[in-house]
């Protein structure tokens, strides 16, 4: 994936659960965890910013490009 997802990395900094996250922004944690693993398809941007604001991040702390073209077409 050519976006990276570096929540763990930032729920650790921040000594937050994940599961306290997913109360927090209203989530289930199944649903999270695809976000955590890097396996989502995409993500609301109103989650992102719920995310961002409880974890007191910018969207650039949690998700980094690596510099590579993906085709859409893969799985």
């Amino acid at each position: 994936m050519a976006i990276k997802v570096y929540l763990e990395d930032i729920l650790k900094e921040r000594g937050m659960t994940s599961k306290e996250l997913c109360a927090l922004i209203g989530i289930t944690e199944a649903n999270l965890s695809i976000l955590r693993s890097g396996k989502a398809k995409g993500v609301r941007f109103g989650t992102v910013n719920k995310i961002c604001y409880y974890l007191g991040c910018d969207v650039g702390d949690i998700l980094k490009f690596d510099g590579v073209l993906e085709d859409s077409d893969e799985d």
